[in-house]
């Protein structure tokens, strides 16, 4: 099954964040099949970049997006986007 997932970047104590489509067997950082988008928590606010139209196209191919992509997901608006599509 595919995920929608956050990959862990950057350096030690200083993380930064993918958001993958990744195969659930895969491991957090190992392969991916996609990047949709970057999360930075460290910045204030927090800096989320999301592409809209490959989210919801995962989405709609059946991607199990996981608790914390799924608020990132509701916050850039992606998740309005594929609900009010399934709809």
């Amino acid at each position: 099954m595919v995920k929608l997932r956050l990959m862990r970047m950057g350096k030690t104590k200083q993380p930064t964040y993918r958001i993958v489509a990744a195969d659930s067997r895969s491991p957090r950082n190992g392969r991916f099949i996609e990047i949709v988008g970057h999360y930075n928590p460290r910045t204030d606010p927090s800096s989320i970049t999301v592409d809209n139209d490959k989210a919801v196209a995962w989405l709609q191919k059946g991607a199990q997006p996981t608790e914390a992509v799924q608020k990132l997901l509701k916050i850039s608006g992606a998740w309005e986007q594929f609900s009010g599509a399934a709809s």
